[in-house]
């Protein structure tokens, strides 16, 4: 599984090199819009790409053996195909949210948490699938079948997760929010959510709101929220 930053420009990405002390790989595609965030150790799993319009926002890309098989698995599910070339096909789920299915290359090191100078430890582990709550029934069974990862719930009413087999760089996190757009966002694992915050704001992050002893929500220099969380960068 690959996470997208999705941006008009190429404002945010010296930010989001910063953040997860990755470096930027070679662009590529056309006009460049393709790039990978590079980590020290392991696989890379997130990459960034430059959008025609606006806002910023996020998607996931799941790699699979047979890219056309699968297409023809999920749709039945309930996906609706929205671009298709060689190794790519391009979907919405059944609430909106967009994603993509690609050839896997045989990817498997995960890649390491970054010890910082604060002195905390962070890495992105998760991506949270923000669905209407009106959508929230379908949505959630489909992204279970999608995946074949059990559903769980969590502490927190609003939430559930999928249980991801082991050796996977991301988690699946599903998120019940109120009316509103269906959407990704990525999420920081901690173990020191203050001074990581205080980290991503000298960075140029802004501090949207807080939820002391859980989590933290932040906009990026393009406008995009993520979270910064306490749960173990060590947990996977």
């Amino acid at each position: 599984m690959t996470g997208f930053l999705d941006t008009p420009s190429r404002v945010a990405e010296p930010f989001w090199l910063a953040v997860t002390g990755t470096t930027l790989s070679a662009r590529r595609g056309p006009g460049g819009a393709f790039a990978t965030l590079l980590p020290a150790e392991g696989d890379a799993c997130l990459r960034v790409q430059v959008v025609g319009e606006p806002p910023a926002r996020a998607h996931l890309d799941l790699h699979v053996d047979d890219v056309e098989e699968a297409a023809s698995v999920v749709c039945g599910l309930g996906a609706v195909v929205t671009h298709a070339e060689e190794g790519l096909v391009v979907l919405r789920s059944p609430a909106g949210i967009a994603f993509c299915l690609v050839s896997w290359h045989g990817e498997r090191e995960l890649p390491k948490a970054v010890r910082w100078e604060g002195p905390q430890t962070s890495l992105v582990d998760q991506l949270c699938l923000d669905i209407p709550a009106v959508a929230y029934p379908r949505e959630s069974v489909f992204w279970s079948a999608v995946t074949g990862w059990e559903r769980r719930e969590s502490d927190l009413p609003e939430f559930s997760f999928l249980e991801s087999p082991a050796r996977m760089p991301l988690r699946l996190l599903l998120q019940r929010i109120g009316p509103g757009v269906a959407g990704v966002h990525f999420d920081f694992a901690c173990d020191d959510v203050d001074a990581e915050v205080e980290r991503h704001v000298g960075l140029g992050a802004v501090v949207v709101r807080r939820v002391p002893g859980d989590w933290t929500t932040l906009r990026d220099p393009a406008g995009r929220e993520y979270c910064v969380t306490g749960r173990s960068p060590f947990g996977r």
